[in-house]
């Protein structure tokens, strides 16, 4: 069985609909896992942007969403989640806030990745922690990682 990531509100690959965008309701897409690797002690998930131009951001990379600390028996997070499992913490994200922030390319359609980590630990790591955080402080004790990813470009552009 194969550790994998699922929504339904977008196949791998698909387009994420409006209502999870800023031009939308900017609402957090369910999501769904199964078959964590044994040893699973708890999950990390990020979500973020590679494709954002480099005048905006030098790495290119924008960082919407960031979860710690999920514990090993979640399977599931619902559509505009606001109350996380017990223990796990939201990190913060490229606009300095702890919450989801929804797709909004300021350019073009961009590729959305949401990246969920099973960890053999949880992290000490507190709310305030970023992305390089977690991920310095994941290094080491990833046991699998999958991907899902969905595109998304603004109305406006999409209308012309």
């Amino acid at each position: 069985m194969t550790f994998t990531l699922t929504s339904p509100a977008f196949d791998d690959g698909g387009n994420i609909p409006e209502i999870y965008t800023c031009e939308g309701e900017d609402l957090s897409p369910e999501l769904s896992w199964d078959h964590p690797p044994e040893g699973t002690e708890s999950f990390v998930l990020i979500c973020d942007d590679h494709d954002v131009p480099k005048n905006l951001r030098p790495d290119g990379v924008w960082d919407h969403w960031v979860i710690f600390n999920l514990p090993k028996e979640t399977r599931t997070l619902p559509k505009g989640v606001k109350d996380l499992p017990a223990g796990a913490v939201v990190g913060k994200n490229s606009w300095n806030r702890n919450d989801y922030g929804g797709p909004c390319p300021p350019d073009r359609e961009h590729r959305y990745q949401f990246k969920l980590y099973a960890l053999n630990e949880k992290l000490d790591l507190e709310g305030r922690a970023t992305k390089k955080d977690v991920e310095k402080a994941m290094a080491g004790h990833i046991l699998e990682e999958t991907l899902l990813m969905g595109r998304y470009d603004k109305k406006q552009r999409r209308l012309k």
